[in-house]
């Protein structure tokens, strides 16, 4: 299974994506906000295959992290995918274009959220392609 990295600043959903991921085998690393995200991604060995990342957060935004974490030097085997309330027309898009990998709409699902996030994961381990 995967090492994922969740950035969430709401404790209960920080919970609930933690112990939906780790049922299904997955490492997760929980983060209540994005100050240490980067240093994190440098540090983690072996680095994680998926950041989940809410776009709104106190202080700087989840577009700003994503900025950051692209600075980051040498290969990055990690996907990141944004963790959003903005469900209206154009959001995706503009999530989409800003970089991200892809999107999930919050209030999540709880019985696709898993499959969802396996999805996602599909080509982040580095295998051929």
């Amino acid at each position: 299974m995967a090492t994922i990295v969740v950035v969430e600043d709401q404790p209960d959903n920080l919970k609930l994506f933690t112990a939906l991921l780790t049922l299904k085998g997955h490492e997760v690393i929980g983060l209540a906000g994005g100050e240490r995200l980067a240093d994190m991604l440098r540090s983690h060995h072996p680095a994680p295959a998926l950041v989940l990342l809410d776009i709104q957060l106190p202080g700087r935004d989840g577009f700003e992290l994503l900025e950051d974490i692209k600075k980051i030097a040498g290969d990055h085997p990690w996907k990141v995918i944004a963790l959003t309330a903005h469900a209206m027309p154009g959001d995706k898009e503009k999530v989409l274009a800003a970089g991200f990998n892809g999107y999930i709409t919050k209030p999540i699902d709880v019985r696709s959220f898993p499959a969802e996030v396996d999805r996602y994961l599909g080509g982040a381990t580095g295998a051929g392609g």
